[in-house]
């Protein structure tokens, strides 16, 4: 894919920063060793986890060099690195990886996250959220009217997170897992030139659909996409929209 348009990704900062606050409420007392924001986007996390975590030293991961370009604003981070999530290893073992909304673009879980635990100093924690989204309307219709309007283009989608419970298998062996979803009932800002529901997901689970499309497609499939989400998620009185979303959480602390 091309890489992220971090305006339109911002253009939701609120109710993106929220699960990514609740996540960071959850973590502890820390080790020695660094912090690391593991998919830090534009940064909207450095300084709320450099003030919960003072003395650590600050790294921001993530492959976007657009989303980077904007994060090198944000003075809270010590270093930040252009690396995929899935290979990036450490110099020295972390006290804390926290990663919100970006593993769920991994594949492999079973093996990611055993991998990012062995990254982490003894007593160091993991802290990760992910979206659960992928079978509501705001995503399926996606796929549904993509695949109706250009039939043998796009393969099903892979349901990128798993059920609670695997993951608190998956992480038991490495320490005291907390697993738990949250749905999150999001009031989106009324706009004129688009559903309030596509806006928020065309610069995330919409990008792979759209790449694929020219300009004369991309207008049929978004005209398309609107008219559904205004029967799922019909305005307000005002023009807002209430948009449930909902999100997987999961801390583990490494024992050994």
């Amino acid at each position: 894919m091309t890489d992220w348009n971090s305006d339109l990704y911002s253009r939701f900062a609120a109710p993106r920063l929220r699960p990514a606050m609740d996540l960071l409420a959850q973590t502890g007392q820390l080790p020695d060793g660094t912090v690391v924001d593991l998919g830090c986007g534009t940064g909207v996390m450095g300084e709320a986890l450099a003030a919960r975590h003072a003395g650590h030293r600050l790294i921001g991961v993530d492959t976007s060099p657009a989303m980077l370009a904007k994060a090198r604003s944000v003075p809270a981070y010590d270093k930040l690195l252009e690396e995929d999530a899935a290979t990036w290893v450490p110099d020295t073992p972390s006290a804390l990886i926290f990663s919100n909304a970006a593993l769920q673009w991994l594949p492999d879980h079973a093996s990611l996250f055993p991998h990012l635990i062995r990254l982490l100093a003894c007593g160091g924690q993991l802290a990760v959220q992910m979206p659960i989204q992928h079978n509501a309307p705001s995503h399926r219709l996606i796929h549904d009217i993509a695949v109706d309007l250009f039939p043998g283009r796009f393969d099903a989608p892979r349901e990128p997170v798993a059920a609670p419970e695997i993951y608190v298998r998956l992480l038991a062996p490495f320490g005291d897992a907390d697993v738990w979803k949250t749905t999150y009932i999001q009031r989106l800002p009324a706009a004129a030139d688009a559903h309030p529901v596509r806006l928020f997901t065309q610069s995330t689970f919409m990008r792979p659909y759209t790449e694929a499309m020219d300009a004369t497609e991309e207008a049929r499939f978004l005209a398309a996409y609107d008219a559904a989400l205004a029967k799922v998620y019909p305005p307000e009185a005002d023009g807002t929209v209430l948009f449930p979303f909902r999100r997987l959480f999961l801390t583990v602390r490494r024992n050994s």
